[in-house]
């Protein structure tokens, strides 16, 4: 923590910094689509081929992961690749490394071969399913993976039983990747697809829910944060819960600095103008107006080709009873 965050922990009595961008458990709100998403996960987890979870960037993907982790049973053996942008043949020795099996050196100049990894893996899961055990393979920000890399998971997926698939996959990313599995080469992994979900943003319940679930766990008092300044929150943060975090933390040393008691929604304009580099005409009163403007130019400009509508393609006789400039007025 900053000297200066320090400083509005102590002024507004806080037992620590309330909005931090780290994921600590301490702070887990689990919204209705959050809980929803974790069932996904889990239930899909649990029944072989692939689980998909998505959504934009700060919805709580990274959080929902680190609780599906929670719910696996001690009987399970997990892999989890956080930087998925490898080759076919370095995210196979990746996979390799995360259950932690020893490979052996290639004769070859190149290294092991992608059928080195494919038999190590598969004598594993083997092995694993014969003492009544399971595999899940994480695959974060998984909308980086290639479709050549993709294509070797689906094959992963040919590791089975007569009874069961031997490797559960868990695609976690953000909205692209369902983008990239609705590419014709992809038909056969996106027809694997056992469980997917998207998660969206919290809705302004929640949203108000969010903040005073964080100030409580902080020690803060909820009427921290004024109810025009939450109903800001909200419009300005779309229900994200990173922006949610961002523009509270700058909200409250706005606050702090400007020796106030609580949150307005004035200091929660200014805050999310900082922390998003946007001008004054973006937000607030400023943005009616703008509003406004296009909507009286929309109307001139409808007059005025109705007006010259009338003009070029009005009968004469019509033109000389209507003129015009009465038109336009």
């Amino acid at each position: 923590m900053t000297p200066m965050r320090a400083m509005y922990v102590d002024y507004f009595h806080l037992d620590e910094q309330p909005f931090s961008i780290a994921p600590n458990p301490h702070y887990l709100f689990m919204s209705a689509k959050h809980r929803e998403a974790l069932a996904h996960l889990v239930y899909g987890a649990s029944g072989g081929g692939f689980v998909l979870l998505t959504g934009e960037i700060g919805t709580g993907k990274t959080t929902l992961c680190r609780c599906l982790l929670e719910q696996l049973p001690e009987s399970c053996d997990v892999a989890v690749i956080f930087n998925p942008k490898l080759s076919s043949g370095e995210m196979l020795a990746a996979i390799c490394d995360e259950f932690e099996l020893v490979y052996p050196a290639s004769a070859s100049a190149g290294g092991p071969t992608i059928k080195t990894y494919v038999d190590i893996l598969n004598a594993y899961l083997l092995a694993r399913h014969a003492e009544g055990r399971t595999a899940v393979l994480i695959l974060d920000e998984a909308q980086n993976l290639t479709p050549d890399v993709l294509e070797q998971m689906r094959l992963l997926t040919n590791l089975e039983t007569n009874d069961e698939k031997l490797l559960q996959i868990v695609m976690i990313g953000q909205p692209e990747l369902r983008t990239m599995l609705e590419r014709p080469e992809l038909r056969q992994l996106a027809q694997r697809i056992t469980a997917r979900y998207h998660l969206e943003g919290l809705t302004r319940a929640e949203t108000n829910e969010y903040v005073l679930h964080r100030l409580r766990r902080a020690g803060g008092r909820e009427s921290l944060f004024r109810k025009g300044a939450l109903s800001l929150l909200y419009r300005l943060s779309g229900g994200v819960p990173r922006l949610i975090n961002v523009i509270c933390d700058r909200a409250l040393l706005g606050a702090y600095v400007q020796g106030e008691t609580a949150v307005t929604r004035q200091t929660v304009r200014k805050a999310a103008q900082e922390v998003f580099g946007v001008p004054e005409r973006r937000t607030g009163a400023a943005e009616g107006l703008l509003q406004r403007l296009v909507t009286v130019m929309t109307v001139l400009i409808g007059g005025l080709g109705l007006a010259a509508a009338i003009y070029f393609f009005a009968p004469a006789s019509l033109l000389d009873t209507l003129r015009l400039d009465d038109v336009v007025r």
